[in-house]
């Protein structure tokens, strides 16, 4: 296929999913209005973001899902899930992955993306890290999420790392947030979405995407000075299993 021509259709599908972002979000506009006035109804807010708008921008890009799970999650019971990122799919595909509600945390920029960020705002911890006063305040309103009996979600690269990059270093945030409320670490690799729909303008293809849940990392007998070492330990786990793909490709 001749280079102009690829990259139109490139530019088409990237024009395209946010066309899809947006369709659920005016079709259901009543209802994610009137389930976000109160964090009692945020289940049915979940509910509809997972079941109606992640499907709806996974499969209309050619995209299905295909989940593994090594460990279940139990029903009511708080986690903290960690995965690579390098796709704006990131969102949808743990949207898929996890049946129990969840709250992103996630940096405040994304809020400004016109109408996608009317999702972003409601489904996220929105932290400036570059603010240690917001950073601080993650954790109170994390610790709310947590008595409601929710899950977070932290990508724990936090920025975007540069396309060539494997798997960044991460952040301890998720990590010492684990261990100070006693909750399961779930880490989460995310195989083929760097490859279908990349932070890379002219680049992706419709395609199946693969996310593997691995088993759980335990934090209740673990003091906070532990936090480094379960962050490199829930990165070894990701990083392997992104080299084994990378290998057997």
């Amino acid at each position: 296929m001749p280079a102009s021509l690829l990259k139109i259709g490139q530019s088409l599908y990237r024009i395209w999913f946010y066309v899809l972002v947006a369709i659920p979000i005016f079709l259901f506009l009543p209802l994610l209005v009137a389930f976000t006035l109160s964090e009692k109804t945020y289940s049915e807010f979940f509910w509809l973001a997972r079941n109606i708008w992640a499907n709806v921008i996974l499969y209309g890009m050619g995209c299905p899902p295909r989940i593994i799970r090594e460990e279940k999650m139990m029903r009511g019971k708080s986690y903290m899930l960690v995965a690579n990122h390098t796709s704006m799919l990131d969102i949808m595909l743990m949207l898929r992955a996890s049946k129990n509600p969840f709250v992103f945390v996630g940096k405040k920029e994304l809020v400004k993306i016109p109408v996608f960020g009317f999702f972003y705002k409601r489904a996220c911890i929105m932290v400036d890290r570059e603010d240690s006063r917001s950073r601080t305040a993650v954790y109170i309103r994390a610790q709310k999420r947590l008595n409601n009996g929710l899950s977070i979600c932290i990508f724990p690269e936090a920025g975007v790392p540069d396309e060539s990059v494997i798997l960044d270093q991460f952040k301890d945030g998720a990590f010492k947030m684990a261990i100070a409320h006693n909750i399961p670490v779930v880490p989460i690799t995310f195989h083929d979405n760097k490859r279908r729909f990349p932070f890379t303008f002219f680049a992706g293809s419709p395609g199946p995407l693969k996310a593997k849940i691995h088993r759980f990392f335990q934090t209740d007998q673990l003091q906070e000075g532990q936090k480094s070492e379960l962050r490199e330990a829930v990165r070894n786990v990701i990083l392997n299993e992104l080299l084994a793909t990378t290998g057997s490709t």
